[in-house]
């Protein structure tokens, strides 16, 4: 049997911010090109639509009932309108074919895009002012920014901008500043059309770089940005996937507001270390529990991520530690949404050690 919200996302964000009653606490499984299953279209069908990117989402939010409704399809979305050359398989998320330059002698050839008429970008801006209309007043609609130097990377390769932080340190500046000035101007479009952000930057991951290189490549261009968020009154959360744990006092100095983390990485060991600074949010497995998982697994999962992190002091929003396969069961994603609304609120010890012992 599905429970009922008593709240709908806005209201419990604005009364969990405030320190007042809610129903439960959030919870968002990042969804992105799952979506498609769920109005049964193909994925490659969303490119340079954006009235099917938003009823996707919508239609998904409507779903399953999740705590954010976001509008991502895949990485690339600014790289391409830079240049970079993008493959959309017919059923599957798109992928990296070619970088924007093939050498740094090409570099100046780059350009900050204009996100109203470059790429695909106004067809996403459009599919923000779709959702905002329709569920704006119920649910917080998000858009997904790929992080300055995580952009970087697909405007020379990844594996070429790693060497060249070695080789030629100012060169990689010299792309995170375009890429700066893009997602700003990007940015700038997406706070004017009412949506929040969300900052995957990947690259920025301890599996890939050392903390020391994150300092110096990532964390001045994630702060400039942040800075500017915040200068329009809006917070804003980041993600980076893998190894994180190193970088997390950065992350907070650059000034995310949220550390969203991979399953990777231990919920207790974040709490301890920047609950007390930042809201925390993760970190579901969400390709050996939601994806390969049964409900009762993910009841499991769901359940110690709270043990570990419900009494973070500044707040814990349930979640999958990264997006979602495409093909994760909706079965699975009930299973989160419904023991995160049976636990309730407020979440006690006691309770959660009673829903453990009823699986």
């Amino acid at each position: 049997m599905m429970l009922k919200d008593q709240m709908t996302p806005l209201e419990r964000m604005a009364a969990y911010n405030s320190g007042h009653d809610i129903d439960r606490l959030p919870c968002i499984p990042c969804i992105g090109n799952g979506a498609a299953r769920v109005i049964g279209c193909k994925i490659s069908e969303f490119r340079g639509n954006a009235q099917l990117m938003a009823k996707s989402q919508i239609a998904t939010y409507r779903l399953f009932g999740h705590d954010i409704l976001k509008i991502f399809t895949d990485l690339y979305t600014m790289a391409e309108a830079m240049g970079a050359k993008v493959n959309y398989p017919l059923d599957e998320t798109a992928h990296l074919d070619k970088p924007a330059i093939s050498n740094i002698a090409e570099i100046d050839q780059l350009k900050a895009p204009n996100p109203y008429k470059d790429g695909q970008l106004p067809q996403f801006l459009e599919a923000m002012k779709i959702a905002l209309d329709e569920v704006g007043k119920e649910v917080g609609v998000l858009a997904a920014l790929t992080a300055p130097l995580t952009n970087a990377s697909f405007l020379i390769g990844a594996e070429e901008l790693v060497k060249l932080m070695l080789k030629n340190p100012e060169v990689v500046h010299k792309l995170c500043e375009v890429s700066l000035q893009a997602n700003l101007n990007y940015a700038e479009a997406i706070l004017n059309s009412g949506c929040v952000i969300t900052l995957n930057d990947p690259i920025a991951s301890s599996t890939i770089i050392s903390p020391k290189q994150f300092k110096e490549f990532a964390f001045p261009y994630l702060k400039r940005l942040i800075d500017y968020i915040h200068s329009r009154g809006k917070g804003v959360t980041l993600h980076i996937c893998g190894k994180s744990s190193k970088i997390w006092e950065y992350m907070v100095e650059a000034g995310a507001d949220c550390l969203s983390i991979d399953n990777v990485e231990n919920l207790e060991s974040l709490k301890q270390q920047v609950g007390s600074k930042v809201r925390i949010m993760g970190n579901v497995d969400p390709s050996n529990i939601m994806y390969q998982g049964t409900p009762e697994e993910v009841k499991s999962a769901v359940l110690s991520c709270l043990e570990k992190a419900y009494d973070s002091p500044k707040g814990y929003i349930v979640a999958s530690g990264c997006g979602l396969p495409t093909e994760t069961p909706f079965a699975n994603i009930h299973a989160m949404m419904d023991t995160v609304r049976a636990v309730g609120y407020p979440v006690t010890k006691e309770k959660l050690e009673r829903m453990k012992q009823d699986e």
